[in-house]
């Protein structure tokens, strides 16, 4: 549309050039003839730019700019008493001459979430860099011939007993159910080791996660990789550090340190986070001791491998891990 009209206007300005007449021009172009003169003045007046559209004023907006930095600055202080957040009619409200709806517009169109809530821990940490460096350099460039482990604990793991079973629907269907009361069987520590390369989980479980603990572990690990080299990646807790003598008697064990307030670049927080969700999607354990057996290896110490006889609905330790991997290499690690 817009090339056909710039085509009508080109025409008349040339048919003028050429000493046609108003009216011969209006009639070979198709228009009225004060169309003919309104493109004959502006290109007289203005030349080529005259055959342009004058901009338009349209519609003055309601709300502008202002408005907008009314509503962000409003989010910087604290909801009114009484409520926990920010919602789109108490934003409304407060700010007395804005509608909702273009609150709401206004908060889709900067992607600004009034329910979702992220945080973040920065580390300050004065040789981040250089430690991030060594823990990401094992993930992607491992020593020949070592075995790479990321080594933590997730304490404090509570084993609730719920009552559960099946509810029979009026047409016939079989829903699972639970109460929503439970009793409380005591919690458990899980330590854990993933092995980088394969996804593969040793793990084990104690109600405490003292130094002690901790090393009993490490020597259930050391275990499971005979004469090999192991470099460890641990987080900054103080059982793990100040284990000199443990390494002296262990010489083929090498601790690795992730950052200060960093611990997200060991990668099995990502397996603790899928081993942790999917706990809390399956049916609940009865007992703290029924926890540890569907969480964890059957044995105490173990290195997991799938189950060809547990079926679809029972996924293995080993399988999650190797998601873990998966999720953590796209991850950028």
């Amino acid at each position: 549309m817009t090339l056909q009209r710039d085509l009508k206007r080109a025409r008349i300005v040339l048919l003028a050039a050429d000493g046609r007449s108003t009216r011969s021009i209006a009639k070979e172009v198709g228009v009225q003839p004060r169309i003919v003169s309104l493109w004959r003045h502006r290109y007289a007046d203005h030349g080529l730019e005259g055959l342009q559209d004058k901009p338009r004023p349209g519609k003055q907006p309601i709300y502008t700019k202002t408005t907008d930095k009314r509503i962000l600055k409003l989010l910087d202080k604290p909801p009114p008493q009484g409520f926990a957040r920010w919602t789109g009619p108490l934003l409304a409200e407060a700010l007395g001459d804005v509608d909702v709806q273009y609150v709401w517009r206004f908060l889709r169109s900067h992607k600004i979430d009034l329910v979702a809530r992220k945080s973040w821990c920065e580390s300050n940490d004065p040789n981040f860099t250089a430690k991030a460096a060594d823990v990401v350099g094992l993930y992607v460039a491992p020593p020949a011939k070592a075995i790479v482990l990321c080594v933590d604990e997730k304490p404090s793991i509570q084993a609730l007993e719920r009552a559960q079973g099946y509810l029979k629907l009026p047409n016939g269907r079989a829903l699972t159910g639970q109460s929503h009361d439970y009793k409380r069987h005591g919690t458990t520590t899980l330590f854990a080791a993933l092995e980088v390369a394969t996804g593969k989980i040793i793990a084990t479980h104690s109600k405490r996660r003292r130094r002690v603990e901790f090393l009993d572990f490490m020597n259930s690990v050391t275990a499971a990789f005979p004469n090999r080299k192991l470099h460890v990646i641990l987080d900054n807790l103080n059982t793990h550090k100040k284990n000199e003598d443990w390494l002296k008697a262990h010489p083929n064990v090498q601790f690795h340190f992730t950052p200060t307030s960093a611990s997200w670049l060991n990668q099995v927080e990502v397996w603790f986070s899928i081993l942790q969700g999917s706990r809390s999607a399956a049916p609940p354990s009865r007992a703290s001791s029924s926890f540890r057996n569907t969480s964890m290896p059957t044995s105490t110490h173990t290195t997991t491998e799938p189950s060809p006889s547990s079926g679809p609905r029972k996924r293995s330790v080993n399988a999650v891990s190797k998601a873990a991997v998966s999720l953590s290499s796209d991850s950028g690690y």
